[in-house]
Parts: structure tokens; sequence; C-alpha cells
């Protein structure tokens, strides 16, 4: 039995969709993070980032989103998540997620997350301000370079379209114009029109309540 530890609003999402399109039978844990609970022992025992999401495995506990979505693809081949039998095409795929993990994530955690950085208050606020400038130009390269249409990779739905949804999501809180990304938009749209998407969504926003 799989097991995702998730909060709400994070990129655990991308993780939690892809399940769903798996079609894998899996439990969830939400944590708290108002009562910050990702840093709490309980949570430590499993995660020593004090991050989401995490996935419990037969073999282990495994972290960080690329590895999760990977995992994911290789474990249920049948639903298709990634071109396996295609090793330069699964590694653009890895690539493209890993842009999202290092550069476009953090890009964004400077909005909220400034004092991972610095514990100068103009510094932090200084951070804050570049936001939408710098998820902008990352962005500007998804929409121009990166984003082949329909889906990340062309006309296949591979594991990039959870990741890059979920992020998408951040945009307008990040102060960025989303009508600058007529190809992201329309992304976001076909992923919302997905049944494993509205059912991640539900269960998120039950979890919630």
């Amino acid at each position: 039995m799989l097991t995702l530890y998730y909060a709400p609003n994070t990129c655990a999402l991308a993780s939690l969709i892809s399940l769903e399109e798996a079609g894998a039978t899996y439990d969830t844990v939400r944590l708290n993070f108002a009562e910050s609970e990702q840093r709490k022992p309980q949570y430590l025992s499993i995660n020593p980032k004090g991050r989401v999401p995490a996935l419990a495995t037969e073999r282990g506990i495994l972290t960080e989103t690329p590895a999760i979505l990977a995992f994911i693809a290789q474990s249920f081949p049948a639903a298709r998540l990634a071109p396996l039998d295609d090793v330069f095409a699964f590694a653009q795929v890895q690539a493209f997620n890993s842009y999202l993990c290092s550069t476009v994530h953090v890009a964004h955690a400077h909005r909220l997350r400034g004092s991972r950085w610095a514990d100068d208050e103009a510094a932090i606020e200084a951070m804050k301000k570049k936001v939408p400038q710098s998820v902008g130009d990352c962005f500007d390269l998804i929409e121009r370079e990166m984003l082949k249409g329909p889906f990340v990779m062309g006309e296949t739905y591979t594991i990039c379209d959870p990741y890059l949804y979920t992020i998408s999501r951040w945009l307008e809180g990040d102060g960025v114009d989303v009508a600058r990304f007529p190809k992201v938009q329309d992304h976001v749209r076909r992923m919302e029109a997905r049944p494993a998407v509205r059912q991640a969504l539900a269960l998120q926003m039950a979890a919630a309540a």
C-alpha cells in the first residue's frame, strides 16, 4: 500500500493527481502547515526534510516530486504516464520536472519562504518584490520553448503535466499576469477537465473542510 503525505495548495498535488491517473490504491495523510505539523517529530521521522510530498512505499520513503512522479510512472506502466520505452524521451520528461523543482518552485518560494535564504527583513522584502519577474521569466521560457502543446511533451499526457498544472495555479498569487501565457492557460483548462484532476482537487477540499 502506498501512502502519500501532503498538504493542500502545495506541490504535493502533482503526486496526488498522478496516483489518481495511475489508478493506484493508496492512502493519504494530510499535514496541517498552519500548526507546523511538517516540523514535528512524528513527521520528521518520516521525512527529515520537513516538507511534502513524501510517499511511503513497501521499500521505504520517497521524497522530492520528480522522484515520486517517476516512481509512479514506472510502477504503473499500463497507465502510460511516461515514455518508459524511450530513454531519451524519458530523460526529457525528467529534465522538465527537474526545472520545475529546482528553478521555478525555488523562484516561487522567495515570496513565502524568504527566511530560508536571509534573516534581514529588507532582503526578504526585496526577494518578495522580485518574484513576479523571476517566476514570470520562468514561465516565459516554458511558454516559448518547453510546453509543446497541448501537453508538455506534445500530444501525449505525461507526469510533466500534473506538475506544471500544480505550479501554474500559483501564478496569480505570485503577481504574474497569466494572460501572458496562452499556452499555459490552455494547458490549465485541459488539466481541469480530466477526471483524475477533479478527484484530486475534491480530495484536497474534503480534507481541508
